[in-house]
C-alpha cells in the first residue's frame, strides 16, 4: 500500500466537498476510498444504454455520501459488485 500511495494525497470522501471548494484537485495526485453503502437498480439512459448509481461513504460521517455513476464498460464490468464492498 505504501508503494501505491507514494506521491499521492489521501482525501477522505467526507472531506471531498470541502476540498473541491478550497483546492484545485486537478493539479494534485490524489486518491480516495469508499464503501458502497447503497446501489440503485441499473437504469436506462435516454440513449438506451444501461448505467448504475452507487452511493459511497468513508464511514466517518454517514451523512456525507458521494454518488458514483457507472457507464459503458465500467458499468458492464462492475454492476454486480456487492453493497458493502470497498
Amino acid at each position: 500500500m505504501d508503494r501505491k500511495m507514494a506521491n499521492r494525497k489521501l482525501i477522505r470522501l467526507s472531506q471531498l466537498k470541502n476540498k473541491l471548494a478550497t483546492e484545485n484537485l486537478e493539479e494534485i495526485n490524489w486518491v480516495t476510498f469508499g464503501v458502497i453503502v447503497k446501489k440503485v437498480t441499473p437504469q436506462s439512459a435516454n440513449n438506451g444504454r444501461t448505467f448504475s448509481i452507487w452511493r459511497l461513504n468513508d464511514l466517518r460521517d454517514l451523512n456525507e455520501c458521494v454518488s458514483l455513476f457507472l457507464f459503458g464498460e465500467v458499468h458492464k464490468e462492475h454492476w454486480k459488485t456487492d453493497q458493502g464492498t470497498v
